[in-house]
């Protein structure tokens, strides 16, 4: 693979021209397919082999007309105090509104809440329930507007009015702290490089494959049906791995000019080297996020392989676009060790002409401090994070709700005031589906559905059926005593469904539960099922593929223990922060509940991608010096030497643009901005930079130990560019090199 790199490096070098003119035609290409594509309405939610979708696919079947997909909104009036809303003037006024909110286009129904029995028993809360033809994201600013401007009539009259339901739906924001994010990686670039020119390289590349990613996806959204948040999440990680990428090459390349070699020369060995490095990471990201699909949940699945592609887009532009680029830059890339005289080259030039003797760096330091100390920053490393990873053993899983908005909101007050008027479990509301088609009375199989139900704890209210056209379904509303996410009404979800198979046994009629809350049950339940499974078939994967890069056994172990300390620390953090509500203040956290349901299983994907990433860039410095003959001790020294400066800049560039998006509106990509963020400050930090070296330290030799037989078998893909050391009396490539490389 070495070697392959190497020409298409010095390829990519040499015919610049036609490199960056292929990358820009496919930005362009994206760009245009994004602007002219059709504007992607909201993601569809489904959960296939659950009770509760199951349970949604049968009403659309059998209740054509119910429109299911369509926004909701609730419109809740409360009286001033001391007045009811039965008041002449505040049921005129009720009755107003709901007129006017009748009249738009895109509305199906608003119901009267006086004629809906949708008054409290206080008689001091109503709400007025509003059907649109459209999805939230789909729904005209107009009726938006309508919606908005009715409720502020009533407002005017003197009511408290608030709008719950989706049908204000909004794209979230991300805010400035994105920019932040990209503009503290530019600063570590300058600093790590001592060159605005090759620091300004990684974050150009990034920014093209990021654009060609994120507007590829954009022009499929809606054709596949993806939501906003895969756009976020795939800039995102584009952006974090791109920068880093492209960073290892840029450095390996500026190192091998510090050894005299020329510049095409020097490139191509760069993507030899540091470019074997990038394809394995980049591998070991691609498996983790396309490994999601294998929780069968298509939003999650769909989200993984978006994410996945631009990753890949990341790894090819790091390898051609990057050396392609180095070509134009020539001799404003310094070699190692130098900067511009803008940024005190000068200075530095100055002292090494005095021939005073270099310090040996901070790695260098570091990684012989913990050659002779092991066994205690061995100790510190895991009790460190061990304690950290404390708040996960009270970790509550479920999804947000209105109840999780920011009290702000007119969401989250409409959420309340329909809590203080109707109780807690209003708000999430069972729907029981009744399937009596094979029943011989399906009227009676209802019957005796609804008198279990009522007979059950927690329930507050059964509503009447109501049955389809046909008569052989029907659908019975089921009001909870207890708020949605609570354990309590999880039970009584589980009570109904325990219920039903009695009552299928008995009638033949099939009972079953769905409506929002039991669909995010049935999600959560989903999710804890399938993260041991993938949790098996990722790492799983991601060891083999190590074995084959590090010839050996131990590295990859040690690599994968390593991970699950810093997911466990960072799901620890997530917990403390956005359930315990620990320095929420400070990170904007406005409202503390439980952790969404998938974050788990998304955290593990994505951290251990990226957590490979430093294993394979550091530990496969330190392979190649023990390769060249270096003992053990020194070659974890030689490993730091070259990496520890580039590997810590990487990780505070990607920590910088996972940070950036914690300033989003949407509570799903701030959980993940943080959890992404704390995770690889734990595994750079802690688990790469002290626990690897330790534990290899102690390890000595055996960390490379290999069995004969597997030795034989394994396939030398040759990471450390050993078949690169034939090449130094060459300084050209083969005649038909271009015309091959251009083939493959």
């Amino acid at each position: 693979m070495a070697t392959f790199l190497y020409k298409l490096g010095r390829f990519a070098f040499r015919r610049r021209h036609f490199v960056a003119l292929i990358w820009v035609a496919l930005l362009t290409l994206a760009g245009v397919g994004a602007a002219s594509a059709p504007a992607a309405g909201s993601s569809s939610f489904s959960i296939p082999g659950t009770e509760a979708q199951k349970a949604f696919d049968l009403l659309e079947q059998r209740f054509p007309g119910m429109s299911a997909d369509g926004a909701t909104a609730r419109v809740v009036f409360k009286a001033p105090s001391g007045e009811k809303m039965t008041d002449a003037d505040n049921k005129a006024t009720v009755e107003k509104t709901v007129k006017e909110l009748s009249d738009g286009s895109e509305v199906v129904s608003a119901a009267d809440p006086f004629k809906a029995n949708a008054v409290s028993k206080d008689g001091t809360v109503a709400y007025a329930s509003v059907k649109y033809k459209v999805s939230g994201m789909e729904l005209e600013d107009a009726s938006k507007d309508a919606l908005e401007a009715a409720a502020q009539d009533a407002r005017d009259a003197g009511l408290t009015v608030e709008i719950g339901g989706d049908a204000l739906t909004a794209v979230p924001e991300t805010g400035a702290t994105e920019v932040i994010g990209i503009a503290i990686a530019a600063v570590v670039l300058v600093i790590t490089f001592g060159s605005l020119i090759a620091a300004g390289l990684p974050l150009l590349t990034a920014l093209i494959g990021v654009g060609i990613g994120v507007s590829t996806i954009t022009a499929l959204a809606n054709a596949l049906d993806l939501g906003s948040t895969t756009s976020t999440l795939a800039m995102m990680i584009g952006l974090a791995v791109g920068i880093d990428y492209a960073l290892f090459i840029v450095s390996r390349y500026r190192a091998e000019l510090a050894e005299g070699r020329e510049r095409e020369d020097a490139a191509g060995r760069a993507v030899g080297t540091a470019g074997s490095a990038v394809v394995f990471a980049g591998l070991t990201v691609v498996i983790a996020l396309v490994g999601l699909s294998v929780v069968n949940i298509p939003m999650l699945t769909k989200m993984g392989i978006a994410a996945a592609g631009t990753v890949a887009i990341a790894v090819l532009i790091a390898l051609t676009m990057i050396p392609a680029l180095l070509g134009y830059a020539g001799r404003k890339v310094q070699p190692a060790g130098k900067k511009s005289k803008l940024l005190g080259g000068g200075r530095a030039a100055k002292k090494a002409a005095s021939g005073a003797v270099a310090k040996p760096n901070m790695g260098t330091r570091w990684a012989s401090f913990v050659v002779r100390r092991p066994v205690a920053i061995l100790l510190l490393g895991v009790v460190g994070l061990g304690a950290a990873a404390l708040p996960a053993t009270s970790l509550e899983l479920g999804l947000p709700d209105d109840g999780s908005q920011p009290t702000s909101t007119t969401q989250r007050r409409a959420y309340d005031l329909l809590s203080e008027g109707f109780g807690p479990g209003f708000n999430g509301p069972l729907m029981v589906v009744v399937d009596a088609e094979s029943s011989d009375s399906p009227k009676a199989a209802v019957t005796k559905v609804t008198d279990e139900i009522k007979g059950l704890k927690d329930v507050v209210t059964v509503t009447p059926a109501t049955y389809n056209k046909a008569g052989d379904t029907a659908t019975i509303t089921v009001i909870p005593d207890s708020k949605p996410s609570s354990v309590t009404t999880e039970d009584l979800v589980h009570g109904i469904r325990d219920a039903g198979t009695e009552i299928k046994a008995d009638t033949d009629a099939k009972v079953l539960v769905t409506g929002s809350t039991a669909m995010n049950i049935d999600f959560s339940q989903k999710l804890n099922d399938a993260l041991l499974p993938y949790l098996a078939l990722v790492v799983g994967l991601a060891f083999l593929l190590l074995i084959v890069v590090f010839r050996s056994i131990l590295v990859p172990l040690k690599a994968a223990l390593g991970f699950l300390l810093s997911v466990m620390a960072a799901l620890g953090a997530v917990v403390a922060v956005f359930q315990w509500g620990w320095l929420s203040g400070l990170l904007g956290v406005e409202e503390t509940g439980p952790i969404m349901s998938m974050m788990p299983i998304f955290m593990v994907g994505v951290v251990f991608g990226l957590a490979m990433d430093y294993e394979v860039f550091l530990v496969t410095r330190m392979r190649e010096a023990h390769v060249h003959g270096e003992t053990p001790s020194q070659a974890i020294v030689t490993g730091f030497k070259h990496g520890a400066r580039v590997v810590t800049a990487a990780a505070v560039i990607m920590i910088a643009v996972f940070s950036g998006f914690i300033g989003s509106s949407e509570s799903m990509i701030k959980m993940i901005g943080f959890g992404l963020a704390i995770a690889v400050f734990f595994d750079a930090f802690v688990v790469r930079m002290a626990i690897v070296p330790a534990v290899l330290a102690l390890l000595g030799k055996k960390a490379w130990w290999l069995p004969k037989w597997l030795d034989r078998a394994l396939p030398n893909v040759d990471v450390e560019g050993e078949g690169l050391r034939a090449l130094d009396g060459s300084k050209d490539t083969d005649p038909d090199e271009d015309r091959e490389l251009v083939r493959a």
